[in-house]
């Protein structure tokens, strides 16, 4: 899931996948295969459990190597089944692909859920900060994701993930939800961000030519309070609060 020209998702409707990773006609019977499997030396898991431990399996995989370099069989050879089991669960590779960014969304919302305790700067810092780490962590899958490679069920998970992040980001700023300009204002900063951290990630490695985290957490910071202040111009009730705490940042930020 790489930066490598194919994407995620384009790997499996543009050039033919080289591992026939689709699950064959007739599946095994639900409970059959979990049987068979601990019947085989495995260990029996329930349903949940062994779905759980192939998701993880093909995080860790899609992370680390482009989409068309993991197949079916490295998927179920690292989670220590069978093919034939893993297909009991997924019917082909890209479904298989689809359900592990499922898991990485819920996981990315999960990392960066404002704390109520915090200050809408606070916690814009702390997303930050947890959404970059995330993005480190699965670099391969982010690079090819944000490049182009989502299509079908991936490109809807993630404009779910987006719609998601947004409204946590207008909560925990405490803006009114139906308010149009500063639900553009924060979708629109969002894809910088996204931008951004495609910036980043290519240059990672490079002397000088990454940002620090920190240097980047204070630009897109800057960034978010200056895209909101302009939508509070055309919605000032909207918010409900001060928007002092973003000004006080900005004036840091750039006067320091």
């Amino acid at each position: 899931m790489g930066e490598r020209g194919t994407g995620a998702g384009g790997a499996a409707e543009g050039a033919p996948d080289t591992h026939p990773d689709t699950r064959p006609d007739t599946p095994p019977v639900q409970g059959e295969a979990e049987r068979g499997e601990a019947e085989r030396g495995g260990r029996y898991l329930s349903r949940d459990q062994r779905q759980a431990q192939i998701l993880a399996v093909g995080l860790r995989l899609f992370s680390a190597l482009p989409y068309e370099e993991v197949s079916i069989d490295r998927i179920a050879e690292d989670a220590g089944i069978s093919k034939g089991l893993l297909y009991h669960y997924f019917r082909n590779k890209k479904e298989l692909f689809a359900a592990v960014i499922q898991e990485a969304a819920g996981q990315l919302l999960e990392a960066i859920l404002p704390d109520p305790a915090r200050s809408g700067v606070e916690n814009a810092r702390a997303g930050l900060r947890a959404y970059l780490g995330f993005v480190a962590q699965h670099a391969d899958a982010w690079l090819a994701l944000m490049s182009g490679g989502a299509d079908g069920a991936v490109s809807e998970i993630l404009e779910r993930t987006r719609a998601a992040i947004v409204a946590q980001l207008l909560e925990s700023a405490r803006i009114a939800p139906e308010s149009v300009a500063h639900r553009v204002a924060a979708r629109a900063w969002l894809g910088a961000v996204e931008a951004a951290s495609l910036d980043w990630l290519r240059h990672r490695g490079r002397p000088g030519e990454q940002l620090p985290v920190d240097r980047l957490v204070d630009m897109l910071s800057a960034s978010l309070f200056a895209h909101l202040l302009v939508a509070h111009r055309q919605a000032p009730g909207a918010v409900r609060g001060s928007p002092l705490d973003g000004l006080a940042l900005l004036s840091g930020l750039l006067n320091g």
